[in-house]
């Protein structure tokens, strides 16, 4: 029996030949990344790292995907747990380091030692990270391919150049942006203004997570508060959904709205104060996927702005070079931001409610 076209995938067995293959290159940024001297090749400590770095991101890469395929698929992108995944990888490589090296990688040992393993540790993550995103998306894809009639195979296919072309566009991007604005507390040179700094807290969570197992100082009494923390909202969560409450109160939007920075809280929950109100607006109806579409243009819009407002700054080596306003008329450029972002929320609530 001929299976329809709109059921034809990627052989499996080129799917695991692929996998295979791209171990090759993971082996080779290991290499490359993890900080040899440190870890010591004589007593096999470097080699063993890179092994066990290879396999658990493999092994953690395969198992996270399929979460995060799950569930991009069932609720959306949106609730792809990315984050989630990622401390999840890369508290669980730390800990199983730990205990396969010993007192090897001991920060009162041998510190510098520790922080390569840390490293190790957020590579893995990275991988993982990688692999949950990418699943996550491919999920969409699929599916709206399924909905228009698309043949699976010839998606996956164009699916592996557009990762492909992602790695290559990636890499010169971010280095655009730490030289333009810094990133993560880190500049690339002295004198550069720290407000304009990419905050990047995912990040540092993460080291501090890597950071905190091998150097012995993680809160773990926090951690336990933060899970009890989680349960109560989930709990909390299902009361009100058994009720048939309006106002749910999603995990992942509650734990992105704690440790996010205020700067950008603060417009998530303006966003969320729009679309309340335009289904106030329209009846109680929800609003208009136009709304949905304007906010994402914003999204992406700002990013690409970003982007291409690094290249002047990159260059000179300052993010003053296209100022118009003068530090005189510092109040007077902050009320105009204000009343510009006023005007970019009307403009969403009317476009929400149409």
């Amino acid at each position: 029996m001929a299976i329809p076209r709109t059921e034809r995938d990627t052989p499996i067995h080129f799917v695991l030949a692929g996998t295979l293959a791209m171990a090759l290159p993971l082996v080779f940024v290991f290499l490359h990344v993890i900080d040899q001297p440190h870890l010591g090749a004589s007593d096999g400590t470097y080699a063993a790292t890179i092994a066990f770095g290879v396999l658990f991101a493999l092994v953690a890469g395969f198992l996270f995907s399929s979460v995060a395929g799950y569930m991009a698929g069932l609720v959306g992108s949106s609730n792809n747990p990315i984050s989630g995944v990622t401390i999840a990888t890369i508290l669980t490589a730390s800990l199983l380091l730990l205990v396969l090296l010993g007192s090897q990688i001991d920060l009162q040992v041998n510190a510098e030692r520790a922080t390569a393993a840390a490293a190790t540790a957020i590579l893995i993550g990275a991988v993982v990270c990688c692999a949950a995103a990418i699943a996550g998306d491919n999920m969409q894809d699929l599916k709206t391919g399924h909905l228009v009639g698309a043949t699976p195979y010839k998606q996956q296919i164009m699916q592996m150049v557009g990762v492909l072309t992602g790695a290559l566009v990636l890499a010169p991007v971010l280095e655009l942006l730490f030289n333009a604005y810094g990133l993560g507390g880190v500049f690339p040179r002295e004198g550069m203004d720290p407000s304009q700094m990419l905050a990047a807290p995912q990040a540092s969570l993460m080291q501090s997570v890597a950071q905190g197992v091998f150097a012995r100082s993680l809160d773990w009494t926090i951690i336990g508060i933060g899970a009890l923390i989680a349960v109560a909202i989930i709990v909390a969560d299902q009361v009100l959904k058994a009720r048939g409450s309006s106002f749910r109160m999603p995990v992942l939007a509650v734990a992105v709205g704690i440790y996010l920075p205020l700067e950008l809280s603060v417009p998530i929950f303006v966003g969320g104060l729009v679309s309340y109100a335009a289904g106030r607006a329209l009846g109680g109806r929800q609003e208009s996927s136009r709304g949905l579409l304007f906010a994402s243009g914003l999204i992406t819009g700002e990013a690409l702005v970003g982007i291409l407002l690094a290249i002047p700054f990159a260059l000179a080596q300052s993010t003053d070079v296209l100022r118009l306003v003068p530090d005189s008329f510092a109040p007077v450029a902050h009320a105009l931001g204000v009343l510009v972002f006023l005007g970019f929320v009307y403009w969403l609530y009317r476009v929400a409610r149409t």
